[in-house]
């Protein structure tokens, strides 16, 4: 089940990196695009997306870290993937929380967190 966890907190990762290009990388064409912004406002946001989309990127960071030292240091790797994912998880939760519209955008921040912390309590638990 921790196999099942450390992959599951990867595509976690993955998908943070991907909203990392998004807002800090592609924001004036693809991402702007993506979040359903105009030209007009996304000039205006573009400073917020561009540090947003760094905290994206620094949690995938802690969580790629905690997943590569598994073998090393099994409990520094599960504390670190659990703040990664949790952190994703708790950012979801706050999303949809704040503007449930954005139900979409939450789900796929955080389905993989959310599955990757069952596994990892499923894991632990056995």
């Amino acid at each position: 089940m921790l196999t099942v966890a450390l992959v599951l907190a990867g595509l976690a990762a993955l998908v943070h990196v991907y909203i990392f290009w998004l807002e800090s990388l592609a924001f004036p064409t693809a991402g702007r695009k993506a979040f359903g912004i105009g030209a007009e406002d996304a000039a205006v946001m573009r400073p917020w997306a561009f540090n947003q989309g760094f905290y994206n990127l620094f949690l995938a960071a802690v969580t790629a870290a905690g997943i590569a030292m598994v073998s090393s240091d099994r409990h520094a790797s599960v504390a670190l993937v659990v703040a990664g994912v949790g952190s994703m998880l708790a950012a979801a939760l706050v999303l949809v929380g704040s503007d449930p519209g954005k139900a979409r955008g939450a789900l796929v921040q955080g389905l993989f967190p959310a599955l990757a912390l069952v596994s990892l309590a499923l894991w632990a638990w056995t």
